[in-house]
């Protein structure tokens, strides 16, 4: 940490992933800042979190609509000062076979996982440049490695984030700026523990630790990746998956 306290944008942060990240991040010392689209969900999270003792600055903005994200970057900025780390977090699935998938579905998916990794970047990107620092990570899935049926809209997605990934490391690496991906697994968030018992065990049988991942356990590892640790480190995948895909 330089004595300037350090900015991080987290996007999907009202999430189960992303209130990990955010909370972790506080603890390291940042200043942790996440996007909103309901009023009241987010309302709700600001009154949880603060429980727990962690200020996350919210900004409404939709992260499918490349001008809401330029305004969200212009106000952090004015706000804040900088940005120094974003963690494009921010994820919908629309799952469905290829077959029956309407273009809503693969519109509303690929705008939320892929495009919203263009349109946060691109405004914050300059300032990085400018600072000679900056960390990008990007919340991909273990779908997006190996595919899954019913996902064709979401692994092409989360496969995207990886190859953009990989594109932008190499535009930057010069600058100061490292970037790269983090692949979780199945994990514990409110949405897969939402799913009938019986499936779930079906799937824990598939990973070889024999349970589900924690949220922290991914909020610990982008916690290193944005660390001045980790700055040799750019263009990676980080498999976070408990052994069930290797490659």
């Amino acid at each position: 940490m330089t004595d300037v306290q350090r900015v991080a944008l987290v996007t999907g942060g009202c999430g189960g992933i992303g209130s990990a990240i955010c909370k972790r991040l506080t603890k390291d010392g940042f200043r942790v800042a996440t996007n909103y689209r309901s009023e009241e969900k987010a309302a709700k999270w600001r009154e949880m979190m603060s429980e727990q003792g962690v200020d996350t600055a919210l900004y409404k903005a939709d992260v499918t609509d490349y001008e809401q994200c330029k305004k969200m970057i212009e106000d952090i900025e004015e706000d804040l000062g900088r940005i120094d780390v974003i963690v494009n977090n921010a994820g919908i699935t629309r799952d469905t076979t290829m077959r029956k998938m309407e273009p809503s579905q693969w519109h509303d998916v690929i705008g939320t996982n892929l495009n919203s990794v263009y349109n946060i970047v691109r405004p914050a990107l300059n300032g990085m440049l400018e600072r000679g620092y900056g960390r990008i990570i990007n919340i991909a899935s273990i779908n997006g490695q190996k595919g899954q049926i019913g996902q064709a809209n979401y692994s092409a997605a989360k496969a995207g984030m990886h190859g953009f990934t990989k594109a932008l490391a190499q535009e930057v690496a010069r600058k100061g700026i490292t970037v790269n991906t983090v692949s979780p697994g199945y994990i514990a968030t409110e949405m897969v523990m939402a799913v009938p018992e019986d499936i779930r065990e079906k799937i824990i049988a598939q990973i070889p630790v024999g349970r589900l991942g924690q949220p922290d356990e991914i909020a610990a590892a982008v916690a290193y990746l944005v660390s001045d640790d980790a700055a040799f480190i750019t263009g990676s995948d980080l498999s976070i998956n408990g052994g069930q895909h290797m490659h």
